[in-house]
């Protein structure tokens, strides 16, 4: 048994120890895993340098320093860090690998609390940091939980317009031949599974971002699995299902899909989050058209429908995890010039403001901010006849150095009119060199710190 002593320094270490559990969300793309990177690097530079003056426990010099921790999950790969910092710190810097499975990393953060209770039991307190990362694509399976076999496949159909309606035919043709009431051929199957998921990979090359089920164009560990095999087809519901027949097995795989893959995704990450920071890309569609712009739309609107919010208190705590803090953030800020920054802010509020109204009546603590993860671009001015005008300066990813000024970014959501009224291109920019031994470049990484975990560190 634990003597007294033991039982006391327990508590002690309980009263000023604390969790919290960030998932970092957002389509393909969108510059999770370096935002992610760029996270761990600032906050393992606390103790030496001032980069993070927006985060108040760092500006008051009240974090001690932060260190990289185990995991406690050792089912889930470890958030490829070091790659990502070697890749940044190369002569000629790449952005890091994109993710390509769930990852975790943990961080403990020492720091000198403010509160007085606290005080009493320590000088220090610490905040372990849960980060979890997995890929954009797989999000896009949460709405199937909602949806049967029938209704999946019916949203799927009523989806194929425009450039879609295109993408789909060689799949079309194929599938119109196909008598679902006939005895099924799994090598059938898998052909015809594999023509839609090459329709799947072709809307995302064409800058679409809605595409399900999210892991047939990102499996991990499932490639060439069954459970990956099928497709949506046209049928009533109440259509009977003979059994053995093509229908009857796409049923029962959609079926073990959405209950084996995605249910258990949902329920081994998902229902432990606290808080949720959502990145959007908003110049990536800008750049790629209309089409491109509402389909991003209208998968952010059905993945936030997916996620459960709530106040936390004790009893929800232990039967219900709820996320209590969202965080929007437009992310590439700095591919852009500083005094557009508030209007990519303004259409990602716009963006997502059928979330944001779901979240803010749950009352759930919200924001909205731009930010660079991992700064690629000098802002500057360049001269014109008509005067000074604002530029950026960077290396593209070919590694041609290139100052422009890439144009404006819409305030308000834009109509169809403005990609044929206007048009312009927003340069990818490759990152600026980094030096191992010094904090990466940012813009408003802190800030976004201060509202995720500020309040943890008081």
């Amino acid at each position: 048994m634990k003597n007294i002593s033991q039982e006391m320094n327990d508590f002690l270490h309980r009263s000023v120890d604390s969790h919290v559990r960030v998932a970092v969300t957002g389509l393909s793309r969108a510059g999770k895993t370096a935002f992610i990177t760029s996270l761990v690097n600032q906050l393992l530079h606390t103790s030496t340098h001032d980069n993070l003056p927006l985060l108040s426990a760092a500006r008051d010099k009240r974090i001690v320093g932060a260190k990289r921790e185990p995991q406690t999950n050792m089912m889930v790969p470890r958030f490829a860090y070091d790659e990502a910092i070697d890749s940044v710190s190369l002569l000629e810097p790449q952005w890091p690998e994109p993710t390509r499975d769930v990852s975790e990393i943990r961080l403990a953060i020492k720091f000198k609390s403010n509160k007085k209770t606290k005080k009493l039991f320590s000088s220090t307190s610490t905040i372990h940091l849960d980060i979890i990362d997995y890929p954009g694509e797989w999000l896009l399976d949460l709405p199937l939980l909602d949806m049967d076999f029938h209704q999946w496949s019916e949203s799927q159909f009523n989806a194929l317009n425009g450039t879609r309606k295109v993408l789909a035919q060689q799949w079309l043709e194929q599938l119109a031949q196909l008598d679902l009431d006939a005895e099924a051929d799994e090598k059938q199957l898998e052909h015809l599974s594999k023509s839609y998921t090459e329709f799947l990979h072709s809307c995302k090359n064409e800058g679409l971002h809605w595409v399900q089920p999210g892991r047939f164009v990102l499996p991990g560990e499932l490639v060439g699995a069954p459970v990956l095999q099928f497709f949506p087809c046209q049928f009533t519901s109440d259509k009977k299902i003979i059994k053995h027949s093509y229908l009857d097995l796409l049923k029962a795989r959609y079926h073990e899909y959405q209950q084996k893959v995605v249910k258990a995704f949902y329920k081994h990450h998902f229902a432990s989050f606290d808080r949720q920071i959502v990145l959007v890309d908003c110049l990536q569609p800008l750049n790629a058209g209309y089409d491109s712009f509402n389909d991003m739309r209208t998968a952010l609107e059905q993945i936030m429908h997916s996620f459960r919010y709530g106040r936390n208190n004790l009893l929800k705590r232990l039967f219900s995890p709820r996320i209590d803090k969202v965080l929007f953030a437009a992310t590439k800020a700095d591919h852009v010039t500083p005094e557009q920054h508030a209007n990519l802010v303004s259409l990602l509020q716009q963006m997502v403001h059928p979330a944001w109204q779901s979240a803010a009546y749950e009352n759930i603590e919200m924001n909205c901010m731009s930010i660079a993860s991992i700064q690629a671009t000098t802002p500057g001015f360049i001269s014109s006849p008509q005067g000074s005008v604002p530029a950026i300066q960077g290396d593209n990813t070919n590694g041609e150095s290139m100052t422009l000024f890439p144009g404006e970014v819409p305030k308000k959501l834009p109509g169809q009119s403005y990609w044929q009224d206007q048009g312009f291109e927003f340069v990818s920019f490759r990152p600026k060199h980094h030096e191992r031994d010094e904090p990466l470049e940012h813009i408003r990484i802190d800030k976004a710190l201060e509202f995720l975990i500020g309040d943890k560190l008081k």
